[in-house]
């Protein structure tokens, strides 16, 4: 990990970047537009959004503004968008990952996810993802807020194995169990709030951390992602915290500072529990 273009390879061979854009709670129209533009030119390479968070067609001109404005061609950015809950079925499935599509104005996606684990539902949907990646429509498919019995459940049925899980993930919700059988069975796990909406920036020993390393509690929280091998997409609208936090690169926390972080866990949430969500 010495570059922000660094990335990990899915089990089909496709490489994602280890940091992305979040788009999650950012505005449609010209904020989420300025975000893009300002992460691309900052150096991000991946782009996070969902079809919930109905910013899509913003997220899609940021991207097209700020290809040309940086010399980029498509195949240099990864974007990922998810499967709403409501459009679980196999048909359903297939008809909004072409919306998604036409509202961000791509041909294709780099990696489609199913955003919550409806029961009874999710294995269709799962279905239709394979099919989406089957027919060459999507490089990569994956699932989201789904703990080990639904990963299980999925790959019981499945063709195709999820390639990536997108969870909670941050010091307070370490997910220890989930970390674990991911990297036994190939699937990238990847962060969303992994600032924990910034409850965690004024965590006190985290706070000791980043004055070690002449850091932000941000960069460490993030650096700590990073070094377990979890992918993170931290959302900003701030020009300046796009930069901050993509600044990573230029030091590694020590094995006892991660066992620190590690010691923060109190599997604690902030967003729902996929177990108990009321779809």
């Amino acid at each position: 990990m010495k570059h922000i273009a660094d990335t990990v390879t899915l089990q089909n061979g496709v490489k994602m970047p280890l940091l992305g854009l979040g788009v999650w709670k950012v505005e449609e129209g010209a904020t989420v537009v300025q975000s893009v533009k300002w992460a691309i030119a900052h150096g991000y390479r991946s782009i996070d959004t969902a079809a919930i968070y109905q910013n899509e067609r913003g997220v899609g001109q940021g991207i097209r503004e700020a290809m040309q404005e940086n010399g980029l061609t498509r195949d240099q950015l990864f974007v990922t968008s998810k499967l709403w809950n409501s459009d679980q079925g196999y048909e359903s499935a297939i008809a909004a990952y072409e919306t998604s599509l036409e509202k961000l104005g791509l041909d294709y996606l780099d990696l489609y996810l199913i955003h919550w684990p409806v029961k009874g539902k999710y294995n269709d949907a799962w279905r239709a993802l394979e099919k989406l990646y089957q027919d060459g429509r999507v490089k990569a498919i994956g699932v989201s807020n789904f703990h080990v019995h639904h990963l299980e459940d999925v790959m019981g049925n499945a063709t195709i194995k999820p390639m990536v899980d997108q969870v909670e993930f941050h010091p307070r919700l370490a997910q220890p169990e989930l970390r674990l059988f991911t990297k036994e069975h190939g699937i990238v796990l990847e962060a969303w709030s992994p600032l924990m909406q910034g409850e965690l920036l004024g965590e006190p020993l985290l706070a000791d951390i980043a004055a070690k390393y002449g850091k932000s509690v941000a960069q460490i929280i993030l650096r700590w992602d990073l070094q377990h091998g979890v992918v993170t997409i931290p959302k900003s609208t701030n020009e300046k915290r796009i930069i901050e936090n993509a600044s990573l690169y230029d030091f590694e926390l020590s094995t006892e500072d991660m066992a620190r972080i590690d010691g923060l866990n109190e599997n604690r949430r902030i967003g729902p529990d996929p177990d108990n969500f009321n779809f």
